[in-house]
């Protein structure tokens, strides 16, 4: 054969072979992506947010006057009345505070000086009532030995009787007068210890001991500590609070929703609690306010919220840990049903005003437009488009287009 030839052929075969890989090179490759498979199942839509428990009755003891209260709690705990948070306490026999009587406050110079005026003004009125009160004490002794003449004189005939009545009515008057007399010097000597009273030095006043001066104040409930408001001794107006009281078995859940979602959610639906550390623990609405209450989110986002009330449906064995002010996440369910076709939502995009997905067809990608019903965060309700058993694309890229070659990803 000849040479030339043979090197012909050569020539071929390379270049046949070198066209074969440019092409095996060139052939577009299957794009790796993750496959889900349709289903039917249960399925349920929930409104999911964060809530907080809280105790359903708080009694809030208050001070009934304007007083000292002594501290609340004691390291030592060596008082009676001391109380610590999460103390049990019984109604009408727990004491749960004490108050005493202020000292006076401290006077400045002005007042000092006025209510020394005052003092010195009270101590000449007691004189002048006192000096009163003799005058007419020796009016009436005069009076009355002008009677006995009179009377003795009357038994003789010697008078007119008249002149008795009139000598009787002098006695009469002055007894009066001397009645008022030291009843004035009453008034006039309390004035005189009131102004006395303002004078006196706060440094002069010592700490009451006798304990009937104190005012023991009763837990009004059953229940336990569940906040000290005024735990130092200090003085305190009437009204102001002092420690709050209440049943940690007694707990509600108050989640604060979207009002586009409250309006969703009806009495007696049933709740989901998790997120607290512990189990799941089911529960019931019971409440949905009827107004709302505009609240900043941590973005500075403005929120129009309603609070709804959620029971507790689980036993307290349950929830126990759980006490006032903890915070749980809710689930609350506003639809559910038991055999349902579902997709994974990140299967779904939009196609115009659509809904579509990529199915996965002889190992190509297919644009497959679906009519989706109910959704919640992780599937979405099949209407129509797709079957059980389907396989779609999770996540598709902008590299997947209908018709492209696709491969399931290896799972690690």
């Amino acid at each position: 054969m000849p040479t030339s030839w043979l090197k012909r052929a050569a020539g071929a075969v390379g270049l046949g072979a070198a066209i074969v890989g440019l092409a095996w090179f060139a052939w577009p490759r299957p794009i790796p992506v993750d496959i889900a498979i349709v289903t039917r199942g249960p399925m349920e839509v929930t409104v999911d947010d964060e809530a907080k428990t809280r105790v359903r009755h708080i009694y809030t003891v208050s001070a009934p006057i304007f007083g000292k209260v002594l501290r609340i709690s004691h390291p030592d705990g060596a008082k009676g009345s001391s109380r610590h948070i999460g103390d049990q306490v019984t109604a009408n026999e727990t004491v749960v505070a004490v108050m005493q009587p202020t000292v006076p406050s401290f006077l400045d110079v002005r007042s000092r000086e006025e209510l020394k005026a005052a003092a010195t003004a009270a101590e000449a009125a007691v004189k002048l009532a006192e000096a009163e009160v003799r005058r007419v004490e020796a009016a009436l002794g005069f009076a009355r030995d002008d009677l006995r003449r009179a009377e003795s004189l009357a038994r003789t005939e010697t008078i007119s009787a008249k002149a008795l009545e009139k000598a009787k009515l002098e006695v009469d008057t002055n007894e009066a007068a001397l009645a008022s007399a030291k009843a004035q010097l009453e008034v006039r000597r309390s004035e005189q210890g009131v102004a006395t009273a303002r004078l006196i030095d706060p440094a002069s006043v010592s700490t009451p001991t006798n304990p009937g001066c104190c005012i023991e104040i009763r837990s009004p409930v059953t229940g336990r500590v569940l906040k000290i408001i005024q735990d130092s001794e200090a003085p305190v107006l009437a009204g102001t609070p002092l420690i709050e009281i209440g049943d940690p078995l007694d707990l509600e859940v108050v989640a604060e929703l979207l009002s586009t979602d409250a309006v969703r959610i009806k009495p007696g639906a049933s709740v989901r609690i998790d997120g607290w550390g512990g189990p799941p623990i089911k529960g019931r609405v019971t409440r949905v306010d009827p107004a709302g209450f505009l609240k900043i989110s941590a973005l500075g986002i403005e929120e129009q919220r309603v609070r709804t009330i959620i029971d507790l449906v689980d036993p307290p064995e349950v929830w126990s840990r759980l006490g006032h002010d903890f915070r749980v996440i809710v689930h609350v369910t506003i639809w559910n049903a038991d055999d349902v076709l579902t997709v994974p939502v990140s299967a779904l995009f939009r196609k115009g005003e659509e809904w579509a997905v990529f199915a996965v067809k002889d190992g190509r990608a297919r644009t497959t437009v679906v009519k989706i019903g109910q959704r919640n965060n992780r599937v979405a309700e099949v209407l129509s488009g797709l079957s059980a058993g389907d396989a779609v694309v999770l996540h598709p890229s902008d590299r997947i287009s209908d018709g492209v070659a696709v491969t399931e990803r290896e799972k690690s």
